[in-house]
């Protein structure tokens, strides 16, 4: 069925004139005519009546309307979800805990009106998560292709946020009590990052934090959640993990954990956004422009060498 025809019947209905219709819909009267015609030739039944003051829905044409307006309404709603700029922004992160996440829920938040899905892609290798970028499964994502090389053709990549890391520690630790901790104390201390997958971007940079500061990194079992970690923590002695400054962590006040600020130098994890290099969602500059307005780094940071290119580069 036409959906022109159906359009210009509701506007005419509603109008009550075909000319009014017409005007709206950048037509000429005669070409509204012949697509109210085809409708009622289609349908088998008149839709309007001819009046002194216009046109008016016939019987057939009050039980036919309130229909046409659903049409019209979800074909309105169906062209608003693809066209760019109005259609719902789609984003991946690494996890709802991560710094990624919390960024962009300050952004969403100072955004009245944007139209933000955020999702977590449940896939280690990037380039898969690049692949579903390309693919326009979402419009972008908070992951790293190491070696820039294999990017895929189309898709863009640009360091978004210098992640400062903190060391986490329970209340009987031996760096408890301390208020910043260097790489060189660090030497020695169990780190433990339970289910690091291999060849993800996440161990090559601890592959070469660990060399950089003859790190000793515990990647031993499986990772159970975020909660069996905090517990372990609680009530170790002589286990430290590693996070984000801006990572969500909540744990019950009995555990009395302590994030530790890292100098001498300072330890950051660069995070990156993939997205398309040409027609991105036009939502998406202004997320990249609110994660260059945080606090950078101080210039002593070191960063991993795959690292990309400076902030606001791509």
């Amino acid at each position: 069925m036409d959906t022109n025809a159906i359009r210009s019947f509701v506007l005419a209905a509603d109008l009550g004139r075909l000319q009014h219709a017409a005007d709206e819909l950048g037509v000429t009267q005669q070409g509204v005519s012949k697509r109210i015609t085809g409708l009622e030739r289609e349908l088998g039944v008149r839709l309007f009546r001819r009046t002194a003051r216009g046109v008016e829905p016939t019987l057939d044409g009050q039980a036919f309307l309130a229909h046409a307006r659903t049409v019209v309404a979800h074909l309105d709603r169906a062209v608003a979800a693809v066209r760019p700029g109005s259609r719902t922004l789609r984003v991946d992160v690494l996890g709802l805990r991560t710094a990624q996440a919390v960024i962009l829920h300050e952004f969403w938040r100072s955004t009245p009106g944007i139209d933000l899905d955020v999702v977590s892609i449940r896939v280690d290798d990037p380039l898969e998560v690049a692949a579903a970028v390309r693919a326009g499964e979402v419009d972008a994502a908070f992951r790293t292709v190491t070696d820039r090389g294999r990017l895929p053709d189309g898709l863009r990549m640009v360091r978004a946020y210098d992640s400062p890391l903190e060391l986490l520690v329970g209340p009987r630790h031996p760096l408890a009590a301390v208020r910043v901790v260097t790489p060189e104390q660090l030497r020695g201390q169990r780190i433990w990052i339970p289910g690091m997958a291999p060849r993800t971007e996440w161990s090559e940079f601890y592959d070469e934090l660990t060399e950089a500061f003859d790190l000793s990194i515990d990647a031993a079992g499986p990772n159970f959640g975020t909660e069996v970690l905090i517990d372990e923590l609680a009530e170790s002695p002589d286990v430290a993990t590693l996070v984000g400054s801006r990572d969500r962590y909540v744990w019950p006040s009995t555990h009395d954990l302590r994030r530790i600020p890292i100098a001498d130098p300072p330890l950051a994890y660069p995070i990156s956004i993939i997205m398309p290099s040409s027609d991105p969602h036009a939502g998406l500059d202004a997320i990249v422009d609110h994660f260059h307005r945080q606090p950078r780094v101080p210039e002593s940071t070191w960063l991993p060498s795959w690292a990309p290119e400076p902030l606001g580069r791509t």
